[in-house]
């Protein structure tokens, strides 16, 4: 396995469906293309892991460039996980912002283990204030 990771501002929203699904990611994710395509251009930063060129990973934040990233998705293809690409990808989101102050996401109840896990400082003062069907 040699994986490789990139900046991929123009990631496909076919692509990011793709490892949506493999992750397990996606149940808890639109499937509607035009949404998802909505939220791969309104990202700023979206780094990709690719096992050749099938990816298997991508970390998709917002920010200001100036206090706060957030990643509002991260998924790692199930037959890849556990492999530390998903820390990978974070640390490279973490690089791509250098002048932010804080890096945070929300976590799914399943992959609260994962952070655990990973040395991430939990904050349980998260909350969310909106949320649409």
């Amino acid at each position: 396995m040699s994986i490789t990771y990139q900046s991929e501002p123009k990631l496909s929203a076919e692509e990011f469906q793709s490892v949506l699904e493999t992750s397990g990611l996606a149940a808890r994710r639109p499937s509607d293309p035009a949404r998802l395509e909505a939220m791969l251009r309104g990202a700023q930063v979206i780094i990709t892991a690719r096992d050749g060129t099938r990816l298997v990973g991508v970390a998709r934040s917002i920010t200001d460039w100036a206090y706060c990233l957030y990643c509002s998705d991260l998924c790692v293809d199930s037959a890849y996980q556990g492999r530390g690409i998903g820390k990978a990808l974070l640390e490279r989101t973490a690089l791509a912002a250098p002048d932010v102050r804080t890096c945070l996401l929300l976590s799914a109840p399943a992959a609260v283990s994962f952070y655990d896990a990973a040395g991430f400082k939990r904050h349980d003062g998260a909350f969310v204030f909106a949320q649409r069907t």
